[in-house]
């Protein structure tokens, strides 16, 4: 095979036309039989291979710079790179992360795994090459809805004004994870429909010089492209046509289902859901909104470019019509457009990775929170039983919104509890409430039950009243979930069921029930109950899903400083770093919740 003679990609520029065109095929192969095994980006990686074995044919890399943005696409660039080994050998498939990597090859510029930085970085490329009097190729790859995000427009308007050479290779697919949203993407079609010479050029307008290739999955064909751009002396975009998913016919016919799949055996025409058969809290969050969207034509469920987090399908999407949106990848814009739906009489839900939340904070800083729009966020995978990718990790949330005023951070840990906060959430008009979705999966707890009844059926038809049963949720009042003595734990949200086993615990080899505590609320402290607590227990300790600096168990205990007890706060601590590729029972262990760990810290708080 050709591929296993590929050392590094010196190695690819001697090969002629048909040796590049049989080591995409054998590149495809591989991928699939490697995301069969693994799980991954699939239809982004196949659309692809012919791109990446053109770029390292005609470009000497390292020396010459190449960037692909998200970089969940480079599956071909890392087996090109020295790393083939880790995608044919199950045994050695944890030897590569699904997103660049400077740690694994130095072929891989940037630690990278969020949208739209790569005309940014590529940027500052060519301006150090300059300053240092350097000669060599920048070339950012950018595509998969990146362009929507708000720092690729920065970064093209930039490059507008550069007078250097920089390559930005516009992998054009018609997708980003679902369908491509905005005038850009129109744009984009009117290019591709006229072989790229529509008058209506936005790359053009930015004053960058432009080509169109219609044969994005043609090697020869980017080949010969490629060299034709190679040495420019001006910022220039490279505009290709690509498939997603191209080679893998079911991908091809569904993309969006195939974007990133867990393992799956290669005749399947559809991935298998990531979740098995049970209830996820998409689905449920998707039957409660589109219920609340038929009753009430001022309730608007609202996506940056992730419809799937909320359970909106496509089939779903177009049954809300006007009261679904999706605005791309375009967090910021998401916020800010949210805070005004809700000041103009709207109901708007933002459904968001807590990960990508943090492209939005000034947003929800300025237009949310400092002007009390009563916006509802969706804090999706916020939980170290999220994403354990280091690019994705969610639990920092908390100690980001927190803190903000007026926002009010809920934190349910059953799907009783996230159905009554999202009801009350929608049905006032006072405040912007940002609701942490379960992150360890959807459990049942009718013992925890609001008093009122709440799901998709009690969504307000009439946001003014919605009932006087109704709680609010925005005034911290604690759940007893068992009265004991001595030990008060205080398990917020997902980590109320392990607050319970370490109260069994306790019970079991320190002879006394604690006090189990269901917070509930993460931007405010119940004083009232922590004081009741404080009159009759020697110790508390907090257990939360996220960071601990700067968390919400801090929080508890700087309000109890002055009580005199014996307190702990534990979290995931920042000091070791960002944790990559986690086994999440292993990453709490290491950060001292793990029962033993914590029963020893008890013995020692309590002098037993």
């Amino acid at each position: 095979m050709i591929l296993d003679r590929i050392a590094s990609p010196a190695d690819v520029h001697s090969l002629d036309n048909a040796q590049l065109v049989e080591l995409c095929s054998q590149l495809r192969e591989s991928i699939l039989a490697y995301c069969s095994r693994e799980g991954g980006h699939v239809a982004p990686n196949l659309a692809t291979i012919e791109l990446t074995v053109a770029l390292h044919h005609v470009f000497n890399a390292p020396v010459d710079k190449i960037i692909f943005d998200v970089s969940h696409q480079t599956y071909a660039h890392k087996m090109l790179t020295g790393r083939a080994a880790a995608f044919t050998d199950p045994a050695r498939a944890s030897e590569v992360s699904g997103f660049s990597n400077p740690r694994e090859s130095a072929f891989d510029l940037f630690s990278m795994g969020h949208t739209s930085t790569s005309v940014s970085l590529a940027c500052g490329l060519a301006m150090a090459r300059d300053l240092a009097d350097q000669d060599f190729r920048v070339v950012a790859v950018i595509g998969d809805g990146a362009l929507s995000g708000g720092l690729a427009f920065e970064g093209l308007d930039a490059a507008g004004e550069l007078n250097t050479g920089l390559i930005i290779i516009i992998n054009d697919n018609d997708q980003s994870i679902a369908e491509n949203h905005g005038g850009l993407y129109q744009c984009m079609a009117q290019l591709r429909a006229t072989g790229g010479t529509s008058p209506n050029n936005p790359f053009r307008a930015l004053g960058l010089d432009y080509r169109y290739l219609e044969q994005g999955n043609d090697v020869v064909e980017l080949v010969h492209a490629l060299q034709e751009v190679r040495d420019t002396p001006r910022p220039v975009v490279l505009h290709v046509h690509t498939k997603k998913g191209a080679g893998f016919a079911p991908a091809e016919t569904n993309p969006e289902a195939w974007h990133h799949v867990g393992p799956f055996p290669l005749d399947a025409n559809a991935p298998a859901s990531a979740h098995g058969s049970g209830a996820t809290y998409a689905q449920i969050t998707g039957t409660y909104l589109m219920d609340a969207i038929q009753r009430d034509p001022r309730v608007v469920a609202m996506s940056a470019g992730t419809p799937y987090i909320m359970g909106f399908d496509p089939q779903r999407r177009a049954q809300a019509g006007r009261q679904f949106i999706d605005v791309g990848i375009a967090e910021e814009h998401a916020v800010t457009c949210s805070a005004a739906l809700a000041l103009a009489g709207a109901s708007p839900v933002f459904g968001v990775y807590g990960v990508f939340l943090q492209r939005a904070y000034d947003q929800l800083w300025h237009d949310v929170c400092l002007n009390s729009a009563p916006v509802t966020i969706l804090d999706f995978g916020a939980s170290v039983f999220g994403t354990t990718a280091e690019t994705h990790l969610s639990f920092f949330d908390l100690s980001m919104v927190s803190n903000l005023p007026n926002l009010v951070v809920l934190a349910p840990c059953c799907q009783e509890e996230y159905l009554s906060m999202l009801n009350w959430a929608l049905g006032q008009r006072a405040l912007p409430v940002l609701i942490r979705v379960p992150g360890a999966g959807v459990i049942s707890r009718p013992d925890l039950a609001p008093a009122a009844p709440v799901g998709p059926s009690a969504a307000a038809a009439d946001h003014a009243t919605t009932g006087p049963a109704t709680i609010d949720w925005s005034r911290p009042a604690y759940q007893t979930v068992r009265r004991g003595e001595r030990l008060a734990i205080l398990g917020l949200g997902d980590f109320l069921p392990f607050a319970e086993q370490i109260a069994d615990a306790v019970l079991d080899e320190l002879g006394f029930s604690p006090t189990v505590i269901n917070p509930r609320i993460a931007s405010a402290i119940d004083m009232q109950e922590l004081d009741r607590i404080a009159a009759d227990h020697a110790a508390l300790i907090t257990l939360e899903d996220g960071i601990v600096e700067g968390g919400w168990g801090q929080q508890v205990v700087a309000a109890m400083a002055a009580s005199g007890m014996r307190m702990k706060c534990y979290g995931i601590s920042k000091a070791p770093g960002f944790p990559d590729r986690y086994q999440p029972q292993e990453l709490l262990a290491k950060h001292g919740m793990s029962t033993a760990g914590i029963l020893a810290d008890v013995r020692t708080m309590l002098g037993l």
